[in-house]
């Protein structure tokens, strides 16, 4: 327990300035703040019993929204290039029932600023707060703190070379994980594709003390073909 313990409090304690795999990622010097969406579903203030930590392939999501003007700041290439994104930390309940849309508090623009390289759509950052974070965190600053210190945790595999090798599976990216960031075991890892076999998101599981834990739905099988998009 004790060793669980320490664990958990290096990982919260490590710096809190998450790229997401940017390439020379620039701020833009100011944004405007969108308005806090629509709930998608009712409020639910149930006990927290893990997270999800979610990660997605940013150039498999930019094929398809190139011309999505909410996806500008990361498609446009006027931040830089994006690998992984932080997606959004995820408190979790119980299976198909997770907490959600538990405060209508606003950010400030200067939140989202500052946490673009992490997460580079302001959009998706007031969602991810609104819909999540306002369930696990008391303001968006620390929901996105926690969300940083997990993502910036971990390390990632040169998927370059992953996408050009041969017969990939989903398996043989879990290994990847594995080895480049050790403390990860491969079966808190979830991978999920599109329906064409593409790389979308990378899952990863905590259990309430914010340590990896196995992934009740792991997605893709270790055996499951795998595409990767190498973007530009």
């Amino acid at each position: 327990m004790k060793r669980r313990a320490l664990l958990a409090g290096a990982l919260l304690a490590l710096p809190l300035t998450a790229q997401a795999q940017a390439l020379q990622c620039r701020l833009p010097p100011q944004i405007e703040a969108p308005a806090l969406p629509q709930p998608d579903g009712p409020r639910r203030a149930l006990p927290i019993r893990g997270y999800t930590l979610a990660l997605s392939w940013s150039p498999e999501f930019c094929r398809g929204h190139q011309r999505d003007g909410r996806s500008t700041l990361q498609c446009g290439g006027q931040m830089g290039r994006f690998g992984f994104i932080l997606h959004g930390l995820w408190p979790e309940s119980e299976p198909g029932r997770w907490p959600q849309w538990c405060s209508d508090k606003p950010v400030a623009a200067e939140t989202l600023r500052r946490n673009l390289c992490m997460t580079p759509s302001p959009y998706l950052l007031t969602h991810e707060w609104a819909k999540h974070g306002s369930c696990m965190a008391r303001s968006p600053e620390g929901y996105f703190k926690a969300g940083a210190a997990l993502f910036g945790s971990l390390r990632f595999p040169d998927m370059q070379a992953l996408s050009r090798r041969p017969a990939l599976t989903a398996g043989d990216l879990r290994a990847a994980l594995r080895r480049s960031t050790p403390f990860l075991p491969a079966a808190a890892i979830r991978v999920t594709a599109n329906a064409r076999g593409w790389l979308q998101e990378v899952h990863v599981c905590y259990g309430r003390d914010f340590l990896p834990t196995p992934c009740a739905d792991r997605g893709a099988r270790d055996d499951e073909p795998l595409k990767i998009e190498r973007g530009t």
